[in-house]
């Protein structure tokens, strides 16, 4: 079903908008489309009794994971992105999005699957090539990553946070090379055989 809809806006709000959706004025309409397809969700799921909720964190519980399917293609967003549509601090954000992952996640599995699996395809190999980098700015993904470990094999070293660095976190090779196999993904250290 299409609907369409006209929205009044200042602008300022436009400009502000633009701004928290990190596109340009023009490309406003676009960008906000999935969000829409997540609100009137939000609201005929409502109307037709399927969620009906009466406490306020399962609603935005629900409005996160809507925006997830919507706006973000089921990629689990950063911590930051949250905070911004959210109105709510790094450490609220971190509790939305952890409750959401746990919540729901047999409905999010693919997408916390592709969104790991673009984790590993953005590491980067150390010099020494024993330890490998990515830049994570989600703890409930490093979480994520720790838990899959664990049952691979739970001798693995985890996912730690690199010293001195705000959101830089380290693979050691064996971890690295496990996560590789179980994600499908084609490993960036030399020499190994993934397939």
């Amino acid at each position: 079903m299409e609907i369409k809809v006209n929205l009044e806006l200042s602008s300022e709000d436009i400009k502000e908008l633009s701004r928290i959706l990190g596109c340009g004025e023009d490309e406003l309409s676009v960008t906000l489309s999935p969000y829409a397809a997540a609100a009137v969700e939000e609201l005929v799921t409502m109307f037709l009794g399927q969620k009906v909720f009466t406490r306020g964190t399962d609603i935005r519980e629900w409005r996160l994971y809507l925006l997830i399917k919507h706006a973000f293609s089921s990629r689990i967003p950063d911590e930051q992105e949250v905070c911004k549509l959210f109105q709510t601090t790094t450490s609220g954000s971190r509790a939305l999005l952890r409750a959401v992952m746990s919540k729901y996640q047999y409905l999010l599995k693919d997408g916390i699957e592709r969104t790991l699996q673009e984790l590993l395809n953005r590491v980067e190999v150390a010099d020494d090539g024993d330890e490998l980098m990515v830049a994570i700015h989600n703890l409930n993904l490093v979480e994520e990553l720790n838990r899959v470990l664990a049952e691979l094999d739970s001798s693995l070293p985890p996912v730690e946070k690199k010293r001195g660095s705000v959101s830089t976190y380290r693979l050691r090779r064996s971890s690295y090379l496990k996560l590789c196999e179980r994600f499908g993904i084609t490993s960036k250290i030399d020499g190994a055989n993934n397939e």
